[in-house]
């Protein structure tokens, strides 16, 4: 590669590398597995950069590899993983220097988690990254109506999940409806 080329790829690899980790941490819901991720697409990317510049649009083409590289991770090993109901570090500081809604992504990592691979992928893809239909079907390699399908499974999944329902629905369902709707009055 040309140091023309080189420049182009470390300038694409900085800018990439975030985007990449936090897609990586959205499907495995391990950090150093997701840098392992970023890092691998990231490897190949530059091995194959010019038929990446070739195809239009890097960001995808570097997505799509996360994409595969994460779901191979499962076709060669099969390891049951011990995951903790928080991440190992501690929360990342927002603007003001709180960690705002730290409780709110923790559980909702956890939920994505719980979904089978297929289902987490369409989801983050969908609404994480927030790509098109058409766009995630491309990146995972099957049909619009299947990410269509695998999505709205996936909704309908977390929208159950009680660590993500609110404090009041959580109490309500507890209490059953008739007492609920005494202790309303």
């Amino acid at each position: 590669m040309d140091a023309a080329a080189d420049a182009e790829f470390t300038e694409f690899m900085l800018g990439a590398w975030p985007r990449l980790v936090r897609l990586g941490y959205a499907l495995t819901g391990d950090r150093g597995t997701a840098e392992d991720l970023a890092q691998t697409a990231l490897a190949r990317a530059y091995a194959a950069w010019p038929r990446v510049m070739r195809a239009g649009d890097p960001d995808a083409y570097v997505r799509k590899i996360v994409v595969n590289a994460s779901r191979d991770r499962f076709r060669k090993r099969r390891v049951d993983e011990l995951l903790t109901g928080s991440p190992p570090d501690g929360p990342a500081a927002g603007p003001a220097g709180r960690a705002d809604g730290f409780d709110d992504r923790a559980a909702l990592l956890t939920a994505l988690l719980r979904l089978p691979a297929g289902q987490r992928a369409a989801v983050v893809l969908r609404y994480w990254l927030d790509l098109t239909e058409t766009e995630a079907a491309a990146l995972l390699g099957c049909s619009v109506g299947n990410v269509k399908s695998q999505a709205s499974r996936a909704l309908a999944k977390l929208r159950l999940d009680a660590g993500l329902a609110p404090r009041a629905v959580v109490s309500e369902c507890a209490e059953g409806p008739q007492q609920a709707e005494g202790a309303q009055q």
